[in-house]
Formats: C-alpha cells, structure tokens, sequence
C-alpha cells in the first residue's frame, strides 16, 4: 500500500517512496534534495509536543518546534536563548522575563509572540498528558498556571513560578520539548471540543523549527518539509522521509544498497557487519539513554509486588555477558538511574549473576520455585535480545519469564496504563538536570504523580520528600550529595533495576554530511545536512 502523501511541490518525493519500500529494489541513489532515513515509527502516538513523549516523536520534535532555551548541540549542559533573544531573572528569582527574538516566525507565517508562549505552556499543563509532569515540577497546575504566564508587552513574556527552585532550574524545564512553542493562532482555528487542538496535532504541526510536517500515515511513512521562514535560517535539504521499516534486517539492507540516507537501532551484529563496507559509514555517540527491568507492584500479580523478588532479581542478569558478548560494545553495564555524563552520576556497579545468592533470597522471601510472571518489551533491537537473555538466567533460579513482544505504540499504552507485570525498557533525560531523573525514578509520594516510580506502584512519600529536597537545595555540593543518596536507594531497593547505558550508534551513507546526534534523545540535528 502506497503512503498518502500530498501533492504539489512533494510530488517528486512521494513518487520514491514505494521504491525505498522494497528491500529487493536495485540498488540506486536517493534523490539529492530528499533524506531518506529508515526507522521503526510505531512508537508514535501523537505529535503534539505537549502529548508526544515517545522515542519517535522527541526525535522529531527539534525539527518542527523551537522552544525559548534549547540546550547547546555540542554541549547539553548550557542553555543558549532560541526563540528567546535574551532573558533575564526576576529579584525573587522564581521569574524570568524573556526578550522575543525580532524576526522569530512561525512556519505559518505569524510572527511568535508572547502570547503564543503563554498559550503553548498553558495549554500543556492545562492538557495534563503524559509528559505534563516535567512543567508540574516548578509547582504549576491547570487551575493556577494562568496567573504565572504574563505578556509584559509586545516583546516581552514572564514566566514565574510558585515551586521553591531557581531560575537556572527553571530554565531546564523550559529546555524540554513539552515547553516547546507552538503558533497560537493556527492551532486555536483547530480546537474542537475544548482539545487545545490535541486531535489536529496529532497529524500535523504549527511550530518554528526548520521543518513542518508534511503528511503522517501510521505504519508507512513520517514526512517534513522546509520551513523556510524558520528563525536561525531554512535547513539545507527539502525533505525528509521517516519510512518505517519494522524490521532490523530490512533497514541494514536498505542503508547497505544506497536506498535510504541514515538508519537507525540496528543490532550489534549488523552494525559490526557494515563497519569498513564501502559507501557507509557508522556514527558513534555518547547517549544519555539507560535501560532498566521493572517490576509492577500494583499488578494483579502478587510475586511483583514482592521485595524479595525486587533483590533476588538484581542477581539474576548476567550484566557483563550481555553487554560485551550480547551487544558488543553497544552498551555498557550501569545500575543507577543518573548516567554517566550526568553532574553527581554514580558509576558503582555491585550486582553480578550469582544465581545461588538468588534462589536463596527467593526462598526466603517465599517465592515457589516455578513462579511465571509476563515480561513485556518492545519489539526493537536490543530489547528481544536482552530480555531472553534475562529469560534464560531467571530459568536457572526457577523463575519463568513469559517474554510479551509488543509495537512501540501497544508497549507503552501498557505501560501508561499499569497493566503489566514486568517491563524491560529505557529511559532518557527530558533536561539536563538530575532532577530530571530523580523526579521519575524517585518520586511518588501519593500514587499519583505519573512518574516511572508511579507506572510500577512504587509509593515512596519519604524518599519523595528527599527528592525534593534535592530540586530545592542551592547548595551544588548539597544537591550532589542527595542525589547520590537517592541513586543508591534506588539501585538497592525498588522495583526499578537499571542495566546498562547506551552508545548511539547511527548509520549514514558516506555522502551524508552535517548530522548531528547529541546526548539526549531529542537532540536529533537535520538542518545542516547535506549529501
């Protein structure tokens, strides 16, 4: 079935789509003015920035949306001004007022103003989707936030806050993509039944950034055009085609004939066999990315909510096998949830495969030899990979994992909902902050807070009120010391059981120039590509 892509202009583009589909079509170049990156985009469920919170749709939202600070694409841990000319702090230092770059356009044509800011942090909190929780963390909600967004004129937007944390915080907040600003008047013409224009933007955009969307069709193909008014200049390539391509192997092939551009999340095994193949080229980059085993305990099964399960299980992967033999070099071992790269990121590993350790923790806490519990994961190298490695380990200790393979998509509306037992997956910063971490893996006072700590029942009101603490100390030396208490904590005692840290790794065509992949996920540069 052929994508429906729109006409005009896109017209040539479209025409190559079925062509990039067949992994048996001959080998040819890609159209000069076109990038082809083949990818898996079943994760999406919406993209709209102030819903869109998979791995997808953050990778894209740097191409459609600028937000007022954005962190530095070579360095994450500044902060430069984008939409933002300048900003300076208030003298009760919970403000900011932003200075509104002159020439700043929407790809609509408006120009950006401050009160598409107001409109666009307003209507995410107001919204309350799943990344909503990011904004809530300077103390904002849907009934208050109107009061701490303030047009001072026509060039000039303050933004305050009632949380008890700084200015340099808050602008880690605003660096992340659900602070991302969208056109306040395209959007509005779209609202039907009070949605903010949710049900719109699910398929479409009204952002700054370098490109727009062009047209999405589920399951087939993600397509952006230029935006040739965007501020800081129109990027260097027309268009960009995400096709998806599900299966690992059909990527590799489609990168090694010269049908697409870039791929991306190939196996360690494929990527060692296109290392040194003529016409490609592999691009390794430091990722803030860690994955992590969770147990539920607020599924119907009783042995997840189990402690005993939570300790035997942290001696039961065989953490070095897998990151050196499994996913050579791909990943390496990491078990606290900052990673390394992080200010006050712990690089303590004490857990290894000691399976008589294990079965001996199982007996005790009362866990029958023969337990099943249903281990869900996305259907993406390495994820398969790593939990039947897991699989085999727990069998040896008497556990049974039943692996439950899902779409992207499917994964995490399960996992948003509750309703699994164990899920194998990753985690990336939202800011460069430890709190950005923190405040998922170690937050939940009530059961209420929507934090990954939530998603596993894990109800922690002390160690919340420690996490807390650490966002409100203004002490450096103070904050690292509790952020280190908190990552041990955590590594020894929850649900939560952090493997490994990533290394992207990116295939491009050897004539693809200027991408960039920075740490965090939402780093993903196109507008100086060239080929």
């Amino acid at each position: 079935m052929k994508p429906k892509f729109l006409p005009g202009a896109f017209f040539a583009a479209a025409l190559l789509v079925p062509s990039v589909l067949s992994i048996e079509a001959a080998s040819a170049a890609t159209p000069p003015n076109v990038l082809i990156v083949a990818q898996s985009i079943d994760d999406i469920v919406s993209l709209d920035p102030a819903e869109g919170f998979e791995l997808t749709t953050v990778q894209s939202f740097n191409s459609l949306y600028q937000r007022l600070v954005e962190s530095n694409p070579t360095k994450p841990t500044e902060l430069d001004p984008v939409l933002a000319e300048s900003f300076e702090k208030g003298a009760d230092n919970q403000s900011l007022t932003f200075a509104i770059r002159k020439d700043a356009k929407f790809a609509s044509g408006n120009p950006v103003r401050p009160e598409d800011v107001i409109f666009s942090l307003g209507r995410a909190v107001k919204m309350g989707k799943t990344p909503v929780f990011i904004l809530e963390q300077l103390g904002w909600g849907a009934a208050t936030i109107d009061q701490f967004l303030t047009k001072v004129d026509d060039s000039h937007v303050k933004v305050s806050w009632p949380a008890k944390v700084g200015p340099s915080f808050a602008l880690s907040i605003l660096s992340a993509p659900v602070a991302s600003i969208v056109d306040e008047k395209t959007v509005s013409a779209h609202i039907t039944n009070n949605d903010f224009g949710n049900a719109w933007l699910h398929n479409a955009s009204a952002g700054s950034g370098p490109y727009q969307l062009k047209a999405y069709t589920p399951g087939e193909a993600l397509v952006f055009v230029i935006n040739p008014t965007a501020p800081g200049g129109a990027p260097k390539i027309g268009s960009i085609i995400f096709k998806d391509v599900p299966d690992p192997a059909a990527r590799r092939l489609l990168i090694e004939q010269g049908d697409a551009d870039i791929t991306r999340d190939l196996g360690a095994d494929q990527v060692a066999a296109l290392k040194g193949k003529p016409g490609v080229t592999v691009l390794s980059a430091p990722s803030a990315e860690t994955d992590y085993l969770a147990f539920n305990a607020a599924s119907s099964n009783p042995v997840t909510k189990n402690p005993a399960l939570w300790e035997a299980a942290r001696w039961l992967i065989d953490y070095k096998g897998i990151a050196e033999g499994l996913l050579k070099g791909q990943y390496t071992v990491h078990q606290t949830f900052l990673p390394s790269g992080f200010p006050g990121a712990l690089d303590d590993n004490p857990f290894t495969l000691d399976v008589a350790k294990a079965k001996d923790i199982l007996s005790k806490g009362g866990i029958p030899d023969g337990t099943t519990i249903k281990l869900s994961v996305i259907n993406q190298p390495p994820f398969p990979d790593i939990a039947q490695a897991i699989q085999a380990s727990f069998a040896q200790a008497g556990i049974k994992l039943v692996i439950d393979p899902k779409i992207g998509s499917e994964f995490y509306a399960q996992y948003r909902a509750r309703s699994h037992e164990a899920a194998l997956l990753f985690w990336i910063p939202d800011y460069f902050d430890a709190h950005s971490n923190a405040s998922t893996f170690a937050f939940n006072p009530d059961d209420k807070a929507g934090t990954v700590a939530w998603r596993n029942g894990w109800v922690i009101p002390e160690l919340s009120a420690k996490t807390q603490s650490a966002v409100e100390a203004t002490d450096p030396a103070e904050r690292a010391k509790i952020y280190g208490d908190l990552q041990k904590e955590v590594q020894t005692k929850s649900p939560i059981l952090f493997l490994f840290q990533a290394s992207s790794q990116i295939v491009l065509r050897s004539n693809v120039k200027g991408f960039v992949q920075g740490l965090d996920a939402d780093q993903v540069y196109f507008q100086n590509v060239t080929k």
